[in-house]
């Protein structure tokens, strides 16, 4: 009888203790949501100014005061490929591609048109994802009180997917089929103009400028080989078949080079940074 008193007696006190404790969570939180989530999106901000600066978008009007950045082509297994590609901002400017061709001496040499210049999609829409999560961030400044923790949780998140779609874009090539290559705009771009048994493209791959040769021939409307279109792909294999204007071809070499783009390398750094930053945010709250 005398314990059951005793522990009847200590609930008032226990419940005054978790009271405080509560209150003191509470403060804690609010503190939180007042200092260090600012504090957080401060940081960044930073970080993706950071991004931003190294896309080094022209200003409207200045296109030509922009960096031009040559780099070089080639691989340590291969010379069927060379060339140097100027890349400036989110385009290739300039191109110097020579080809080898397989089974003979011959060497083909290709430039960009003097008129042309090829817009990387996967830069220009990474950009705008960088871009996008900066305006979620300013549209909460310091001013701004956060009332729950769910609030930070969802702009959070908002900021999170906007980053990686970025990553994504510079990680994750387009898939294209053959005959979207054949007649891609960048086919018409060459001086002199590519061969029909020559396709080429262009792509990021992380911090990569890759540039894919494909060789063809025709195959004759009479052969016995068993036809089979290829699908979609980021880089073709030899032996994938395609179909256009009636004619049949099948890629007979593949050959890919590549150059590494160091602010490219740097952007995927900050993204890494930046989605580190939000979920420890998101962790907290």
């Amino acid at each position: 009888m005398l314990n059951t008193q005793r522990s009847l007696s200590e609930l008032p006190k226990m419940s005054a203790a978790s009271q405080v404790e509560r209150a003191v969570l509470e403060e804690e939180f609010n503190w939180l949501l007042k200092e260090e989530v600012h504090a957080v999106l401060k940081q960044l901000q930073d970080v993706l100014k950071e991004a931003s600066r190294r896309f080094s978008m022209p200003t409207p009007g200045l296109e030509s005061q922009l960096k031009q950045e040559n780099f070089i082509l080639g691989s340590s297994t291969m010379d069927q490929v060379k060339g140097v590609l100027t890349l400036q901002g989110d385009a290739l400017t300039q191109t110097d591609i020579n080809l080898k061709v397989a089974k003979s001496s011959q060497v083909l040499h290709f430039q960009f048109r003097e008129d042309k210049q090829w817009k990387l999609q996967q830069i220009q829409d990474a950009r705008n994802h960088v871009n996008q999560a900066l305006q979620l961030l300013s549209s909460r400044d310091e001013s701004y009180h956060f009332k729950t923790g769910a609030e930070v949780n969802k702009l959070m998140d908002a900021v999170m997917l906007q980053l990686t779609r970025a990553r994504n874009r510079l990680t994750t090539p387009a898939s294209l089929t053959l005959p979207e290559l054949a007649t891609s705009g960048l086919m018409k771009m060459f001086t002199p103009p590519m061969p029909g048994d020559v396709m080429v493209n262009f792509y990021i791959n992380l911090s990569k400028l890759c540039l894919t040769v494909y060789q063809l021939h025709v195959l004759p409307p009479n052969t016995t080989k068993n036809f089979k279109p290829a699908g979609s792909s980021v880089l073709h294999n030899p032996g994938a078949m395609f179909e256009l204007n009636n004619n049949r071809f099948e890629v007979s070499h593949v050959h890919k080079v590549e150059c590494v783009v160091p602010w490219l390398n740097d952007t995927l750094v900050f993204f890494t940074i930046s989605l580190q930053l939000c979920q420890q945010l998101k962790d907290k709250c």
